[in-house]
């Protein structure tokens, strides 16, 4: 008897023979994926920057750094207790499906009705057609949410893949060529607006499931009410990164809010490729030795340890590069831009390791503390730009970075305490790394003033990062004798020649 094309989607969510290679493969798409979609976002956004200006950046950054947060409310969280749900029928899905097309719905419609506001608000009226135009991405990401799950229950991440690099792919080559042709900053509506029609069909057409009528059952109450606490924390997460452009429309105006939104682009992009990946692995794996707690504390301090020794020196290289590197690829008009990517690049170095605490909330089934984590995190964070904005995009830059070293080993403990993780463990994974990699940055700033001062900018650039780098190493091997990481990368290398060499043969 055959099975109907959708049975893959809704059969049991339990472990099977193979799962453990299926897993490590699924991780290496993901990382590649995620790495390829980089490559084209700041390929694409390099070649925008030549064309466009900082006010153009700044116009569409005011829109999204408004309702950027929409993905999030749509979703409600109901892609991540779909997909980690153990029974779920097609009813289920499909009343999920219907509730993120009824607030994708509402949202349009007060975005619609709300789009002049928008502009008197900044005072730009060109904010009125932009913010309409960008209200259609809304219903576009509830038609594809639901698919998207599905196709992560049946571990189809290379379907994902796919569909990703192909929409991005093809969302920057009409932004590019739409700049190219005087179309302004409608070229970076329309690479949000393609990207997300794009996903729709591809994940249609790769995901034959089609919802039916919807069912509110007892099962859809309780993913709904898991998904409560994951969107809580996603919210007052996003208000805390996205209030700082906001502030910085509202009151410096689009061009300032265009060079802090190209610099927060190439930094927060480094920041995904390096947690984001990490994230869906160590969370699953942490999970499975919820029960076994000294297991737990030792995987859990290995891979927070093994992160923060290499996301560390990226970004401390990143922080010594960063006013040639943005020159150097955007143009001389973006320079304003690059002090700003420092910045960014020194609270990365916290920032990384910050990132890591939904490790530990989700492997303690606890989303509760996750979203009130949230929000002491999200008052931190408002009290900085505060502070910061007075002082013009730099203060509000510096101010977060603040906030970040201050917020990240709290973070980490407060995450861990029902595991009975605390300070002293946080710091003995991440606390030599960080101090190799600040020391790193002063010994390259010192460098760069003393002999480094009238070399070619590329020439500079490769010095400071080697010089960064070997301090990095010198104090974090040297000194601090933390080997842990290396030994497991090249133990990594040695299992991926050895997987390798049969098939040579």
């Amino acid at each position: 008897m055959s099975s109907k094309p959708d049975d893959k989607y809704f059969t049991e969510n339990k472990a099977y023979a193979g799962l453990g290679r299926a897993s490590l493969h699924s991780g290496v798409i993901f990382i590649a994926a995620r790495g390829a979609n980089i490559f084209v976002q700041l390929a694409s956004t390099i070649l925008l920057a030549r064309v466009l200006s900082p006010h153009d950046f700044g116009l569409v950054a005011m829109v999204i750094a408004l309702v950027g947060f929409a993905p999030m409310l749509i979703d409600l969280g109901s892609s991540e207790a779909a997909t980690q749900k153990t029974h779920i029928s097609q009813a289920d899905i499909s009343a999920l499906f219907w509730l993120n097309i009824s607030i994708a719905t509402i949202l349009t419609i007060l975005l619609i009705g709300g789009s002049g506001a928008v502009a008197v608000f900044f005072g730009e009226p060109s904010l009125t057609g932009i913010a309409l135009a960008l209200s259609s991405t809304f219903l576009l990401t509830a038609l594809s949410t639901q698919h998207y799950a599905l196709m992560r229950r049946a571990m189809q991440f290379r379907h994902i893949a796919i569909i990703d690099i192909s929409a991005n792919l093809i969302g920057s080559a009409v932004s590019v060529a739409m700049a190219l042709t005087g179309w302004g900053y409608w070229a970076l509506v329309a690479k949000l607006v393609v990207t997300a029609a794009l996903v729709v069909v591809l994940a249609w057409i790769s995901c034959r499931w089609v919802p039916g009528r919807p069912r509110f059952s007892s099962n859809v109450k309780e993913l709904v009410g898991f998904g409560l606490g994951v969107t809580g924390f996603t919210m007052t997460d996003y208000l805390a990164k996205s209030a700082d452009r906001i502030a910085i429309g509202y009151f410096l105006g689009a061009g300032p809010l265009g060079y802090f939104q190209n610099a927060f682009t190439i930094y927060s992009n480094v920041l995904s490729i390096l947690t984001e990946p990490g994230h869906n692995i160590a969370a699953s794996s942490l999970s499975k030795l919820r029960n076994n707690i000294d297991e737990l504390k030792r995987s859990w301090k290995m891979a927070l340890s093994l992160l923060s020794f290499f996301s560390t020196p990226a970004f401390a290289v990143l922080a010594v590069i960063g006013q040639d590197f943005v020159v150097l690829l955007l143009g001389q008009k973006w320079a304003p831009a690059g002090p700003l990517l420092c910045i960014f690049a020194l609270r990365g170095i916290a920032q990384s390791a910050e990132r890591t605490l939904g490790w530990m909330h989700v492997a303690a089934g606890r989303a509760d503390r996750l979203m009130r984590w949230g929000v002491i995190s999200a008052l931190v964070q408002l009290l900085a730009l505060a502070a910061g904005l007075p002082f013009g995009v730099a203060g509000v830059a510096i101010a977060y970075a603040v906030a970040m070293f201050g917020l990240s080993v709290p973070a980490l403990v407060y995450s861990g305490r029902p595991f009975g993780i605390g300070a002293r463990d946080v710091l003995q994974a991440v606390g030599p790394q960080t101090i190799a990699g600040l020391t790193g940055v002063a010994a390259t700033f010192i460098v760069q003033v003393e002999l480094l001062g009238d070399v070619a900018q590329f020439t500079r650039m490769i010095a400071s990062g080697a010089v960064c780098l070997a301090a990095y190493l010198a104090v974090a091997v040297g000194i601090f004798r933390v080997t842990g990481p290396l030994q497991l990368a090249f133990s990594l290398l040695r299992d991926v020649r050895a997987i390798r060499s049969p098939a040579s043969t």
